[in-house]
């Protein structure tokens, strides 16, 4: 049986797209917020919104830099699993799959640390990403803005 699933609606960068999975996923276990509800991911520089009610403090942005990167420096696979709606829904927060969305959806893995719902491009591993930086933030109503890179 083949698999029919949404096509990427553009190109992305690769390694800055992965890190975006983690950076998603490292925001949900430190501040319990939900994935970015707004990204903007390119090859120079990056950025990802998330709804937040106080700003991090430069304590938590410092360790949040420093959790991303233990994460890239496992050197973890990067997978692509198939499954059906109803299956994803057990495993991954389908609350952002457009209305036009396939019935198979397309699983992205980083190792054991991420799992979600994605038709992007991915590196096969994280070794492939290089160091994440912070390279400036704001806070407002309740949206904290990210910039980043990976060097």
């Amino acid at each position: 049986m083949e698999n029919i699933i949404n096509q990427p609606k553009k190109d992305y960068c690769e390694p800055m797209h992965t890190c975006e999975h983690i950076l998603n996923q490292t925001m949900i276990r430190m501040f319990g917020c939900p994935r970015s509800m707004n990204a903007h991911i390119e090859k120079k520089k990056s950025k990802c919104d998330y709804v937040l009610s106080e700003a991090p403090t430069e304590e938590q942005i410092s360790e949040l830099v420093d959790k991303v990167n233990a994460v890239i420096n496992q050197h973890l696979p990067v997978t692509i699993d198939f499954m059906d709606r109803k299956d994803a829904a057990q495993l991954v927060d389908l609350s952002k799959l457009p209305a036009d969305a396939t019935e198979t959806l397309r699983i992205i893995r980083v190792g054991d640390y991420d799992a979600c719902a994605c038709i992007g491009q991915h590196v096969s591993n994280t070794a492939e990403l290089g160091r994440f930086e912070i390279i400036s933030h704001d806070f407002e109503n309740n949206r904290w803005r990210v910039r980043f890179k990976l060097v």
